[in-house]
């Protein structure tokens, strides 16, 4: 899928889709709203907010209010292809969430999700 496919796809569309996958394997919605809003700097309410408005995924990252400087720590593979080697800086802070709730998914505890 082209880098602009997924820019454009309403986060509200994409956002359920990531708290199912971690919800499938025994973790909480509370859990994939922790991990975006370190991620993103977005708060708790911030993030429901969004899931009622247009936003796309791409303008919810670029308007992030504090993408955290840990994110660089964020390295394996998401859908085959390396986290750390993503050019395109955007795409690679959407698959650094996608990375997350896959570590979240696979039963990580949170203290090593969040690097910390």
């Amino acid at each position: 899928m082209d880098n602009e496919k997924v820019f454009s796809m309403r986060f509200s569309k994409v956002y359920p889709l990531l708290i199912q996958k971690a919800e499938r394997k025994n973790r909480s919605r509370q859990e994939v709203l922790e991990v975006t809003a370190w991620l993103t700097g977005y708060s708790a309410s911030q993030l429901m907010d969004m899931l009622d408005s247009d936003i796309t995924y791409g303008d919810f990252f670029r308007n992030a209010p504090a993408m955290h400087p840990n994110r660089e720590r964020i390295t394996g593979s998401i859908c085959g292809v390396r986290v750390e080697q993503i050019e395109d800086p955007l795409m690679r802070d959407i698959r650094c969430l996608d990375k997350l709730v896959d570590e979240l998914a696979k039963g990580k505890p949170m203290e090593k999700i969040l690097r910390k």
